[in-house]
C-alpha cells in the first residue's frame, strides 16, 4: 500500500471515507459501469484508416519519440491525434 504522503487530497478523502465506513456505492452502479465500459470501448475502437504523407524527417522523429515512450509509432501517432482532437493536447504557436 502507498504511504499517505503519496496521495492527493481527493484520494485521502476517499481513503478516509473507506476506513470510516462512510463510503457507499451508488444506487445504479451496474448501469454506470456499463455506460463507462461502452464509452471506453468506443474511444479505443479503431474502425477507420488514415493514410498521410509526411516528411522522412518527421517520420524518423515520430518513431524516435514512440520508441522513448515504448509504444509502436503508429499507436503513438494515433494517440497524439486523439489527444489533439479531444482538446488534451494543444498547439504551441
Amino acid at each position: 500500500m502507498k504511504s499517505k504522503a503519496k496521495y492527493d487530497e481527493e484520494e485521502l478523502e476517499i481513503l478516509k471515507a473507506w476506513e470510516t465506513g462512510t463510503l457507499r456505492p451508488v444506487a445504479d452502479s451496474a448501469e454506470q459501469a456499463k455506460s463507462h465500459r461502452a464509452a471506453a470501448e468506443a474511444t479505443f475502437k479503431k474502425d477507420q484508416r488514415l493514410n498521410i504523407r509526411i516528411s522522412s524527417r518527421d517520420l524518423k522523429n515520430l518513431q524516435a519519440r514512440a520508441l522513448e515512450e515504448g509504444v509502436p509509432y503508429q499507436t503513438f501517432a494515433a494517440s497524439l491525434l486523439h489527444k489533439y482532437v479531444s482538446g488534451h493536447l494543444v498547439s504551441q504557436r
